[in-house]
């Protein structure tokens, strides 16, 4: 009886393995279709990527049909590091009264402007840690046993790409947009060093 349940259970192992395998091979054949469908969807629609929508980010920065307004959420956080200058302060202190992450860490950050010509959008809202340690939740006082350190996350941009074609003996430069994905600092966290 217990060689029966033996192979029984090996049996369904084999056969979740190769489930497993199966789905991962189908998932990656998904993506694959997927980012080769974004590229000529960027085109048709240059301000926009098709993206679930963040729980966090509502509003007008979402379309009706749940995508995402990248531009226009981007614009918001500019527009809001800009005339909150809570946002923008290097003290390196926790101010427990506001209720924004960057001030309640203990990394604190601030926010900067990253401001790029060739790039759409020009202006991206850009972590800076404020403190080179990290804040003692006990004293309340920077402790430099630890250090803060950057949080990034991947965003997609557009960049400028400039093709030179010869036209009546003249340089022209055909202004064309590529999409890439760059690495924006987004927050800071502790880390033991």
């Amino acid at each position: 009886m217990g060689r029966i349940w033996n192979e029984l259970l090996m049996f369904l192992m084999v056969v979740n393995i190769l489930a497993w395998t199966e789905a991962h091979k189908e998932g990656k054949a998904r993506r694959r279709k997927l980012e080769s469908q974004q590229e000529p969807q960027l085109k048709k629609n240059g301000s926009s990527l098709r993206m679930p929508l963040d729980p966090i980010l509502t509003g007008e920065a979402t379309t009706g049909s749940g995508e995402m307004d990248f531009d226009k959420a981007i614009e918001d956080m500019v527009a809001q590091v800009k005339s909150n200058p809570a946002l923008s302060k290097t003290k390196c202190v926790v101010d427990r009264q506001l209720w924004m992450s960057n001030s309640r860490s203990l990394s604190p950050w601030s926010y900067r402007i990253n401001h790029d010509e060739k790039r759409r959008p020009v202006d991206i809202p850009e972590a800076k840690c404020s403190c080179s340690g990290c804040i003692n939740p006990f004293t309340m006082q920077e402790d430099r046993s630890m250090s803060s350190a950057l949080i990034y996350t991947q965003l997609p941009v557009r960049r400028l790409r400039c093709t030179n074609r010869r036209t009546n003996r003249r340089n022209h430069c055909v202004p064309r947009y590529r999409t890439v994905v760059e690495s924006i600092a987004v927050g800071c966290t502790c880390i033991v060093g």
